[in-house]
C-alpha cells in the first residue's frame, strides 16, 4: 500500500537533530508523500507549521529545545496533526507518555524500513476511514436509491449513459444541466462511480446552506475563527480529497464565494477560515444547477470566469415528459420498491392506467412520479384528481391506448417494455405473458438497443 492509495495530497514533516537520519527518512518516504519537508528542530518545525499544513508529523522525542511529547502536548488539541514519535531511548512511561500526548504510533531506533512504512500506512488509513465516516454518516441521513434516475430505455437515456461512460474517468469538470427532479445527483454519483477515484463522492446543496456559512462548510475552519468555531472542524474539500464534491445548484452560490471556489479550483488549495496555512487538494468538481449560467452571467449573478471553468463539459438531463415510453417501467419499478419500504402491496397497474400516467406533463420529473407512486400505494388506489388531470393533458389525437401517430413498431416496442417493466424485467416471465418464445424476445430487445433505441 502506498500513500498514494490513501490520501494523493499527503504531506509530512520529519523533526530530528540527526543530519543522517533526516536524509534517510527523507528519501525513504518521498514515494509516499505528495510534500515531504524536514526540520533539525522545533522551532524549525513551527516556522514551517506556520506556512505549509500537514497531515502527519514524525518527531524524535529527544531534540536540543525541547521535548517533542512536551511541545505536542503544549499545541492542544486543535493545533495538532497526526504524528508518530520516534526514540531510542524508549521505555514503558515515555510510551505511556506518548501515547496520552495524543501520538498515532510509536517506533523505537534502529528501525526497519517496513517498521517505518507500517506505521505510516496505520496512520494515513486511519485518516482516511475518520474522513469517509464522516462521509457515510451524511449519506444515512439521505434516503437514497442508486439506480432510480437511470431507469429507462429510452434514446435520450441511451444517450445519458453513453456521456457518462465516456466522461467518467477523467477529471474534468462537469456541469449538469436540468429541471428539479432529473436525477442530476444520481448521475453525479454514476460519473463518480465510473471514474476510478477511491476517495468519497461528498454532495452539498448550495442553496441549503447560508452564505456567510459556506465557506466554513466547504474549507473547514480553525477553533476560534468566528463566533461558536468551539473546535477546530476539516471541510467537505478534505472530506472529498481524492474523490469528487458535488455541488447542487451552483447558480445558489454568493457572488463573494463564488470568488473563492474559483481561487481553489484553479490553485487546487484550501484556506480554512482563520487559518495561515494552506492545504493542497485533488478533487473533482461536477455542479449542477437547473438554471441557465448564461443567462445567470449576463444577469451579474454568476462570475462569467467560474462558468467557463465548471462548464468543460455540459450535460444535459432530459425531462421526463420527452421520454414518455420510459414512464410505465419507471412506475412498476417505484410500486415495488415503494410498496416493499412501506410493508404494502404493489398496485396492479392496468394498461390504461399508465397510458394516463405516460400523457401527464410531469412538471416536478421523476421526484414528482415517485411522491404519486407513493401516494397510490397509501391509498391503495390510483387518486381521481391526478388521473383526471392526466386525462386533460392528452393529446387530442390519441383514443384509449397508445396515441394515433405512432408507428406499429413503436407501440409494439412500447408495450414490450412495458409487460418486460411489469414483470421485474424477468425475460422469461415476460415472455410468456407476450406469448413469444425468450429467443424472440430477446432478438428484438438487442434489436433496438443496436440501434441506439
Amino acid at each position: 500500500m502506498t500513500a498514494s492509495t490513501e490520501l494523493p495530497t499527503a504531506s509530512v514533516l520529519i523533526v530530528d537533530d540527526e543530519p543522517g537520519m533526516r536524509s534517510y527518512l527523507a528519501k525513504a518516504l518521498a514515494s509516499r508523500f505528495a510534500l515531504v519537508e524536514v526540520a533539525d528542530s522545533l522551532s524549525a518545525a513551527e516556522a514551517l507549521r506556520q506556512r505549509l499544513h500537514f497531515d502527519l508529523l514524525l518527531v524524535d522525542i529527544r531534540l536540543p529545545d525541547r521535548s517533542g511529547i512536551e511541545w505536542h502536548e503544549a499545541l492542544g488539541p486543535e493545533r495538532r496533526s497526526d504524528i508518530i514519535f520516534m526514540t531510542a531511548y524508549a521505555d514503558l512511561d515515555m510510551a505511556v507518555k506518548a501515547l496520552r500526548a495524543g501520538a498515532s504510533d510509536f517506533i523505537i531506533k534502529p528501525f526497519r524500513l517496513e517498521q517505518l512504512q507500517g506505521a505510516v500506512d496505520r496512520c494515513l488509513a486511519q485518516r482516511r476511514l475518520a474522513r469517509e465516516n464522516f462521509v457515510l454518516k451524511r449519506e444515512t441521513q439521505r434516503l437514497y436509491h442508486p439506480d432510480e434516475s437511470m431507469i429507462g430505455d429510452s434514446r435520450a437515456m441511451a444517450q445519458v449513459r453513453t456521456i457518462i461512460e465516456r466522461v467518467a474517468p477523467a477529471p474534468s469538470a462537469v456541469l449538469i444541466h436540468g429541471e428539479s427532479g432529473t436525477g442530476k445527483e444520481l448521475v453525479a454519483r454514476d460519473l463518480h462511480r465510473l471514474s476510478g477515484r477511491f476517495g468519497a463522492f461528498v454532495p452539498l446543496n448550495c442553496g441549503a446552506i447560508a452564505g456567510e456559512l459556506l465557506e466554513s462548510e466547504l474549507f473547514g475552519h480553525i477553533k476560534g475563527a468566528f463566533t461558536g468555531a468551539v473546535k477546530t472542524r476539516e471541510g467537505l474539500f478534505t472530506y472529498a480529497d481524492g474523490g469528487t464534491l458535488f455541488l447542487d445548484e451552483i447558480a445558489e452560490m454568493p457572488l463573494a464565494m463564488q470568488a473563492k471556489l474559483l481561487r481553489v479550483i484553479e490553485s487546487k488549495r484550501i484556506r480554512p477560515v482563520g487559518s495561515e496555512q494552506e492545504q493542497p487538494v485533488d478533487v473533482r468538481i461536477i455542479a449542477a444547477t437547473h438554471r441557465n449560467l448564461q443567462h445567470e452571467v449576463s444577469e451579474g449573478r454568476f462570475r462569467e470566469d467560474l462558468y467557463f471553468r465548471l462548464n468543460v463539459l455540459t450535460m444535459t438531463l432530459p425531462a421526463l415528459r420527452e421520454r414518455p415510453e420510459d414512464i410505465p417501467v419507471l412506475a412498476h419499478h417505484f410500486s415495488r420498491q415503494l410498496a416493499r419500504d412501506l410493508g404494502l402491496e404493489a398496485l396492479p397497474w392496468q394498461h390504461a392506467d399508465l397510458e394516463r400516467l405516460t400523457h401527464y406533463p410531469w412538471p416536478g420529473n421523476i421526484r414528482e412520479l415517485k411522491n404519486f407512486i407513493e401516494r397510490c400505494i397509501l391509498l391503495g388506489q390510483l387518486p381521481s384528481d391526478m388521473l383526471d388531470e392526466a386525462a386533460d393533458s392528452s393529446s387530442s389525437d390519441s383514443v384509449k391506448g397508445y396515441p394515433c401517430d405512432w408507428s406499429l413498431e413503436a407501440v409494439e416496442r412500447a408495450h414490450i417494455l412495458e409487460v418486460l417493466g411489469a414483470h421485474g424485467h424477468n425475460k422469461s416471465s415476460a415472455a410468456r405473458s407476450l406469448g413469444v418464445s425468450r429467443k424472440t424476445l430477446d432478438r428484438k430487445l438487442n434489436a433496438w438497443q443496436d440501434l441506439g433505441a
